[in-house]
């Protein structure tokens, strides 16, 4: 790896750990350049997270290349990893919706601190039943104040919430749960027998043209990695279920994809669902551990289903341990897994400090869009059908066992020049796009869709993928 004024030792470390997770070759990272030297302010080495995870699925995009020919070197600018790990786009002319419901944020509780996830409605809805409180955030502040956090905590999720409170490190690797994330691999593979069609073989220019990636993700991870692979020419289907939304971040992860709801309770849904599965090269997933099981499609069904399926799966909590299959988002799992304390302690802050971004997701996402290359190498060169899990909380020790305050500049926010010129037309309005943080053999990625609303194509025309419009007009709005 060659690198310009970096934290060496954390990027080296991190990204050393993400090439071993994936099996890929140590000296993989020779073929890879750093460029840039800005980093976001915090006391773990955000961007150098960032830079490693994007730069494992460039590396494993080159890997995949260089079963057909050379492997290209791949690029990753500093600068820009740390931008898309935020939002990648800059509306014109109108507004993002706001990120956060209006009572989600952190709480003072009698003995510390706890925040309150509460996006969805339902969640809302069970964190006031156990406060018992009108929905104003003066209301449960005061609520909150009278509790103890941990038994909240609990309190909530039983009711079917979304809550966390705030740990330290030592108190998160101290408990049973942080122990068994800490055994956990940090992508976890297994192989079944599986086959090579054949018919297949990447394109340099578009090296995932042709792929099939059938997306049943929600906030945020799982859209990070699917948008990447989107951006490399995969054929991705986005699948919500009615009534879902994402307002402030549809914008930002349906790039590159079609979307559309199915009702996996109906049957005509159900039908549509399975013959798309059976389909797909690549399913990605994010449900809690059990949900597909209670839906009739768990593993074993999925691979009779598809055999060479290449299933990649995450939750946020772990797969093992007493909270394997807990509700929990970015925010939440940086609350219970230390990092807000450290946070606050580094900032010497009266209140929890979370990291600048939500770099569990996006980290997580990225080594996920890996895992899924990852499995179209052991297919291609093995006849293996792949299975990876990841979670939000292995990925937290990741960034949390180095420390942060990398040398050089700190990150200058979104510049115009970080942007593309040409106008995106999305289903809001117009927008600009930032420029890819990598190129692989010194192309970028390039997606050939407008992001739009979620369902915004009708079920009846996604029968299979070869009715799902992935070439329909739209794609001379191509965002290159």
């Amino acid at each position: 790896m060659r690198k310009r004024h970096t934290d060496e030792d954390a990027l080296r470390s991190i990204f050393a750990e993400a090439l071993a997770a994936l099996a890929l070759p140590p000296d993989a990272g020779d073929r890879l350049t750093v460029t840039g030297t800005e980093s976001l302010p915090s006391c773990f080495p955000v961007t150098e997270l960032a830079t490693a995870a994007i730069g494992a699925a460039g590396l494993a995009v080159s890997e995949l290349l260089g079963l057909f020919g050379d492997a290209p070197a791949v690029t990753v600018d500093r600068h820009l990893a740390s931008a898309w790990f935020g939002p990648s786009v800059r509306p014109r002319g109108w507004t993002m919706p706001a990120a956060w419901d209006p009572i989600a944020g952190d709480y003072r509780a009698a003995d510390g601190w706890i925040r309150l996830h509460t996006n969805s409605p339902h969640h809302r809805a069970a964190a006031l039943s156990v406060l018992d409180c009108p929905g104003d955030r003066q209301a449960v502040a005061a609520a909150v104040a009278r509790e103890t956090a941990e038994p909240l905590e609990s309190a909530i999720l039983r009711a079917g919430g979304c809550a966390a409170a705030m740990r330290s490190l030592e108190a998160w690797q101290r408990l049973d749960q942080g122990r068994a994330v800490r055994a956990e691999p940090l992508v976890a593979v297994t192989e079944a027998p599986g086959h090579d069609s054949g018919r297949w073989r990447p394109d340099p220019a578009r090296p995932l043209a042709g792929i099939r990636v059938l997306d049943l993700t929600r906030i945020l991870a799982g859209p990070v990695a699917t948008r990447f692979l989107a951006g490399l020419g995969a054929d991705v289907l986005r699948i919500d279920p009615p009534g879902w939304d994402e307002p402030s971040l549809a914008p930002d992860v349906t790039l590159g994809k079609v979307c559309t709801r199915l009702d996996l309770h109906r049957a005509a849904d159900r039908q549509r669902f399975e013959g798309l599965l059976s389909e797909a090269d690549i399913l990605v997933h994010g449900y809690r551990p059990d949900a597909l099981e209670r839906l009739g499609y768990g593993e074993k069904h999925r691979r009779a289903l598809n055999p060479n399926l290449i299933d990649v799966t995450l939750c946020a909590y772990g797969w093992t341990g007493p909270w394997a299959g807990r509700r929990g988002f970015d925010s939440l799992v940086q609350m219970s897994a230390g990092i807000a304390a450290a946070g606050q302690r580094w900032k010497q802050a009266d209140r929890p400090v979370p990291l600048p971004v939500q770099a569990l997701d996006h980290a997580t996402g990225y080594l996920m869009a890996a895992a899924s290359i990852r499995g179209l190498i052991a297919r291609l060169r093995e006849g293996r059908a792949v299975t990876a899990r990841l979670s939000l909380a292995r990925t937290a020790f990741l960034l949390t066992d180095h420390a942060g305050g990398a040398p050089g500049p700190a990150f200058s926010g979104d510049q115009d020049r970080d942007f593309l010129p040409k106008i995106e037309h999305t289903a809001w309005g117009p927008a600009l796009r930032l420029y890819a943080p990598a190129r692989i053999g010194g192309v970028p990625l390039r997606w050939d869709r407008p992001a739009r609303d979620l369902g915004s194509t009708e079920a009846a025309l996604v029968s299979n993928f070869d009715s799902a419009q992935f070439s329909s007009p739209n794609s001379s709005r191509a965002i290159n």
